[in-house]
């Protein structure tokens, strides 16, 4: 399996543009709707009773849908499955149970967001030691950018009011290594897994360690309560489907940097989407902090195609049969 770690300059006809656009917009859209589905559901149940609910019957319809589709699975080992399962438990329980734990505790969306959003820094840092690629200066510039843009934004919303301890916007930090964690493992990986065989493995490892906590918990009874399965239809559909499904298309398409640097719009969208349907603050702080995010983006964008479309070089992981997966491949 290849992975190109840079922004690529797009060859080809137009629609392959378009296409890596759509996919882009859908993905930051989607993406956002879940720090949003957080919100909605935080005010009916715990964080694990509402993660149990959204993956639960999501892992059962995609388990029935996996046992009719048996060749998509043909070849894959145990030991590939055990690692998508650790990539899912990484990358969805760990990311997702801290997301909804710091909404939870008083952290509003748009800060979580932009926190989970500083992933870019810590992927450009670990890209070197780990991975061996190159990150330009202008990218290391605009991540810097970004995190200044991540703490503006925190401290306005540690000094809006009655917000919560100090120790809760730690919270969201733990989820944002989680998902380089799982990033960077899935990088390594020597085969490509399709998308719907590495979704399902990751919602099914997600529902056995969320109903097993809900259950230890004592909170696996759901609430009746409309708003609570509202918020449960909108996160199985826009934010597992779509902004999780979106994620690892977009990583195979156009690799790390490129995921990291779109990570930092989420904050941006998130951010008008709670003060407009919750009210959470939007002060000229908050916009500041927003407006470096978004500069961010645009300095790491520059820094990638003024090198001839790639992060200084084109890196690639390649398989053990030395093939590797042709940039703009389509997926199975």
């Amino acid at each position: 399996m290849a992975i190109q770690i840079g922004i690529p300059r797009l060859p080809g006809p137009s629609g392959r543009a378009l296409t890596d656009l759509a996919l882009a917009a859908g993905f930051v859209l989607c993406w956002s709707s879940g720090f949003i589905g957080a919100k909605l559901g935080a005010g009916s149940a715990p964080a694990v009773t509402v993660l149990m609910w959204r993956f639960l019957p999501l892992a059962v319809a995609l388990l029935a849908v996996a046992a009719l589709a048996r060749r998509t699975w043909r070849g894959l080992t145990a030991r590939e499955v055990a690692r998508q399962a650790l990539i899912g438990a990484l990358s969805q329980s760990g990311y997702l149970l801290t997301v909804y734990s710091a909404i939870q505790l008083g952290v509003s969306s748009g800060t979580t967001a932009l926190i989970d959003g500083v992933q870019p820094l810590v992927a450009g840092a670990l890209a070197g030691p780990l991975l061996g690629l190159f990150v330009s200066r202008s990218q290391w510039f605009g991540l810097a950018l970004g995190t200044a843009g991540v703490l503006l934004v925190t401290l306005a919303d540690a000094g809006a009011g009655s917000g919560p301890a100090w120790w809760a916007y730690l919270v969201p930090f733990l989820g944002m290594l989680s998902l380089v964690a799982a990033t960077f493992l899935e990088s390594r990986s020597r085969r490509r897994v399709p998308p719907m065989v590495s979704m399902t493995v990751h919602c099914t490892t997600s529902a056995v360690v969320f109903t097993a906590l809900a259950l230890a918990s004592g909170a696996a009874a759901p609430p009746a309560e409309t708003p609570f399965w509202v918020a449960t239809a909108w996160l199985v559909v826009l934010s597992t489907f779509g902004g999780y499904g979106l994620y690892w298309v977009v990583l195979h398409r156009s690799g790390v940097t490129r995921v990291n640097t779109l990570m930092f719009l989420m904050a941006p969208v998130t951010a008008v989407w709670g003060a407009v349907a919750f009210g959470e603050p939007f002060g000229a702080q908050t916009v500041a902090g927003l407006a470096l995010g978004l500069t961010a983006v645009a300095v790491v964008h520059r820094g990638a195609s003024g090198r001839g479309g790639t992060s200084g070089r084109t890196s690639e992981i390649k398989s053990a049969s030395g093939s590797r997966t042709p940039e703009g491949a389509p997926l199975p």
